[in-house]
């Protein structure tokens, strides 16, 4: 009898223990954020977090492992027995950062066995971890196996994974090899981190996403997202912080010597998905002309509200106006966007379309007109009152911005994100054809 009174209240200490474990707090979203939901949610095959320091991004990447080794992921279809990795840079960073992440999230009951490189088993954390078998749910065992960078790319051949945890940003042949890793496996890949490198090849490959890799998927965490930070500690760490340093510190963002133009951009929040437009929202298209360099054309729409939205685009480069002329009524006429009364769809062009050279005897404006298209001429091209009338609409007020972004317009979305400022407190004047069109819109 009592051996049985002793064995039930091990079991209730145990029900107890899980109750109140930091796992189970994060699964019922006492310990969670919106952007941390976003993470765990999104399917994409390659995710990433950029975020401040202790803005919750680090949480993201353990939590995943823990659910993935144990086949309990709330979002996503479970795995029975994974295998993956956790990256770190130095074993130094392994032990002290992302290994203290798992073993905190880890029930010891579910842990089937410790394998250490260095340090015991009996106190892990104090050691370095070389994997770590789970009892899975399906009844077999998951492996979550360490790494760090230190190690060199001839350490992270051969295996076959489903997943891989970049704690922090690695060195580019590295993230090249893990994803040879995944791939037999069509596994996946996730990274947390803070851009402290500046335009690496992180910014080219995920943030920018250059190839258009419709598996790459991003989020930014700043510290007002994460609502367990004290208020009163991010005001006194926003103050004593230098504002080059707040970028990456506190908002995870990428950084040049010279910033962002449009820092108050944020994807997650200008850009959304697609939807039919009504009619009386329809205003003009703004065009930036190009022949040998890419011609960038946008359709704006504007609510009852004076909200801007960037509803669709045409971006191309070594095409004649016929080409393109055609091109933005196809486009047109898919939107079924509206024409004046003498039949012509109106738009915004730089006034230098008003010029003839002497291998054409009719301007780009009079060239357009012809073709259907009536473009006006008489845009502001002063450029810092075009630029600070779009950080105006970007910027979050009562919860909202006053500029939305269709997220087909990728390579306005692209430019926006890579548009910095140069030197003389002007910007690069590099790859910023929709930056031209976008500032020439009269809101």
């Amino acid at each position: 009898m009592k051996e049985i009174i002793e064995q039930i209240q091990r079991i209730n200490a145990c029900q107890q223990r899980r109750k109140d474990s930091p796992l189970n707090k994060y699964n019922k979203g006492e310990k969670v954020h919106d952007k941390q939901l976003a993470f765990h949610q999104c399917a994409k095959k390659n995710r990433w977090v950029f975020g401040g320091n202790r803005s919750g991004k680090t949480e993201c990447g353990a939590v995943e492992c823990v659910w993935t080794a144990r086949g309990i992921h709330p979002y996503l279809p479970n795995i029975p027995n994974s295998s993956g990795w956790v990256v770190s840079l130095s074993r130094q960073v392994q032990r002290d950062v992302a290994q203290a992440k798992i073993l905190h999230y880890l029930d010891k009951s579910w842990i089937e066995q410790i394998i250490m490189v260095t340090g015991s088993k009996d106190s892990a954390e104090y050691g370095v971890i070389d994997y770590i078998l789970i009892k899975n749910v399906f009844g077999g065992l998951s492996k979550i196996g360490f790494k760090n960078c230190e190690a060199g790319r001839e350490k992270f051949a051969g295996t076959g994974l489903d997943y891989v945890w970049f704690d922090e940003e690695p060195p580019y042949d590295i993230y090249m090899e893990c994803l040879m890793r995944v791939l037999d496996r069509q596994g996946k890949i996730f990274g947390t981190m803070t851009p402290l490198k500046g335009l690496s090849w992180v910014y080219e490959e995920i943030f920018l996403n250059t190839h258009e890799n419709q598996e790459v998927w991003c989020v930014f965490m700043e510290w007002s997202d994460n609502p367990f930070l004290p208020a009163a500690e991010v005001e006194h760490m926003t103050k004593s912080l230098s504002e080059d340093s707040l970028e990456s510190r506190r908002y995870g963002r990428f950084k040049s010597g010279t910033g962002l133009v449009y820092s108050e951009f944020d994807e997650s929040v200008h850009v959304i998905e697609p939807f039919d437009i009504p009619l009386l929202w329809q205003d003009k298209l703004s065009i930036d002309p190009g022949l040998t360099n890419p011609l960038s054309c946008h359709w704006y729409a504007v609510d009852f509200d004076g909200v801007v939205y960037v509803v669709d685009e045409h971006y191309e480069s070594k095409k004649d106006i016929d080409y393109h002329s055609e091109k933005i009524k196809q486009i047109s006429a898919k939107l079924n966007w509206h024409v004046n009364s003498s039949g012509h769809i109106e738009a915004l062009i730089d006034s230098a379309a008003t010029q003839r050279t002497l291998a054409c005897s009719k301007s780009v404006a009079e060239l357009f007109y012809e073709k259907g298209i009536a473009v006006n001429t008489k845009v502001n091209k002063d450029l810092f009152s075009g630029i600070n009338r779009v950080k105006s609409y970007l910027k979050i007020n009562g919860g909202k911005p006053k500029l939305y972004i269709f997220k087909n317009c990728v390579q306005l979305i692209r430019e926006i994100k890579q548009y910095w400022w140069g030197k003389n407190d002007t910007p690069k004047k590099q790859n910023d054809h929709a930056m031209d069109d976008l500032k020439c819109q009269e809101y």
